[in-house]
């Protein structure tokens, strides 16, 4: 029987055993790198976080990576402790320190830092933010399209929690994970609160029906750099796209639907909910946007 697969899979790679870890100004062995039990990320996760991807030496689209982290820093008021250079240097010198040029995936992370008391109050974290930088080397392997069930947990309001900041604090989209692999699928498409087809619990999502092609408005989903960029493509390039709401009667008679994400980009879907979607393949439309955005990553990072 096929099992389920993650829209972040990836070649295994032995080189990742020995990576070294950047942790608070120290580039140290993966085996050594800890935070402590008292960090509010751990204990509360009270912290953001950027994912971004190295090609030919250059990270992909890292001016719109800090805008958003520095964005989310802010509406979360928590001090980073360095400016964007600083962060940048930082990432840039774990990559060197592993001598990591192409297919490298970066996890950038900020908490609040360590508590002084096992409890919520921001004021407890008072030693300044911890910073955790992890690259791997990260090839995606993604065998055949995903496969999505629609579960009841919602991206919600922006007074609960903003569903557009990249937060560590993720239960929300891990339940609804939880629900779509018991019900066989691969990933959970999650709807808004007015019961739109919004995202899925770790990537963006886009539909194409007589080659238009259909994301939600963007008021209920995560501010996806990716989402973005094929966005911008189809705009540049002819293919007509529209940020609208739509419903699961509209995403089940698609023609074709596809992930975006900075470490899969463009990932095809092949059913949801059990209905096959078009031939439950990469469609032309999706090939397209591909192509597109495989050109202009090697534009950004020549």
């Amino acid at each position: 029987m096929d099992t389920s697969i993650t829209t972040h899979q990836a070649t295994e790679d032995q080189r990742n055993e020995t990576i070294k870890i950047y942790v608070n100004g120290q580039i140290v062995p993966r085996n050594q790198a800890v935070v402590s039990v008292y960090d509010s990320g751990f204990m509360l996760g009270d912290g953001v976080w950027e994912g971004l991807r190295l090609y030919n030496g250059v990270w992909a689209f890292l001016d719109d990576h800090m805008d958003r982290l520095f964005e989310a820093a802010k509406a979360i008021d928590l001090d980073l402790g360095m400016d964007r250079a600083g962060v940048i240097a930082a990432l840039e010198a774990t990559r060197l320190e592993n001598d990591m040029t192409t297919d490298v995936h970066a996890r950038l992370m900020v908490t609040r830092g360590v508590k002084v008391k096992p409890f919520q109050h921001p004021s407890l974290s008072q030693s300044g933010p911890t910073i955790v930088i992890i690259c791997e080397h990260s090839k995606p392997s993604i065998p055949r399209p995903i496969r999505l069930a629609t579960v009841p947990h919602v991206r919600g309001l922006p007074m609960t929690q903003d569903p557009k900041l990249n937060s560590h604090s993720k239960l929300n989209c891990i339940l609804a994970c939880i629900a779509a692999e018991k019900a066989g699928a691969d990933e959970a498409l999650m709807l808004d609160i007015n019961g739109f087809v919004n995202t899925t619990n770790a990537c963006n999502f886009f539909i194409v029906k007589k080659g238009v092609v259909w994301t939600s408005t963007g008021d209920y989903c995560m501010n996806g750099i990716t989402r973005q960029q094929v966005i911008d493509l189809c705009r540049t390039n002819g293919i007509e796209c529209h940020e609208r709401n739509y419903s699961l009667v509209d995403a089940y008679s698609a023609d074709e639907a596809f992930l975006t994400g900075t470490f899969g980009a463009q990932t095809p879907v092949s059913e949801i909910d059990g209905r096959a979607i078009g031939q439950a393949e990469l469609g032309p439309v999706t090939l397209r946007i591909r192509t597109l955005y495989a050109a202009l990553i090697a534009s950004e990072t020549a």
